[in-house]
């Protein structure tokens, strides 16, 4: 099973960035895994100063219009579940500070979602702890001024 954090990282901050994405590998890393208090409060500040709120309303309505006619795809409880039989299986959960996808078999299920989420925001970096993956779901552009 492959799960997924998706972090809305503000635009100064991933452009800052771009290039070193595993510092917020190590960050979100430690933060998830760390069992001291005091670390832990610290960890918690670093990564709300670097990311943005998720607008629940937003996603979801953006979810729901782009999977409406996906036959794979279900609404239950507020979780978003697609469903392609026994070759691929995700669900997608939408927290306060976080998306969290769980996802079974083959990558096309989560790359549907992926794929939503890429359209509508710029500046999501989706991170797996248990597997070491991380990456930005749109990469970051930088400008070059002349």
């Amino acid at each position: 099973m492959r799960r997924y954090q998706l972090y809305l990282i503000k635009e100064k901050v991933a452009i800052h960035y771009n290039g070193r994405e595993r510092l917020f590998y190590n960050l979100f890393s430690d933060h998830t895994k760390t069992d001291d208090e005091q670390l832990k409060r610290i960890l918690q500040k670093q990564v709300d100063f670097i990311t943005l709120p998720i607008s629940k309303w937003m996603i979801e309505n953006q979810l729901y219009a782009d999977l409406q006619q996906n036959k794979s795809f279900q609404l239950k409880e507020g979780v978003f579940y697609i469903d392609n039989g026994n070759l691929s299986k995700a669900s997608l959960t939408v927290e306060e500070n976080y998306l969290s996808i769980e996802a079974d078999g083959y990558y096309d299920a989560e790359s549907i979602f992926f794929e939503i989420i890429r359209k509508h925001e710029p500046s999501f970096l989706a991170i797996d702890v248990e597997n070491g993956r991380f990456g930005w779901l749109k990469p970051i552009k930088e400008r070059n001024f002349v």
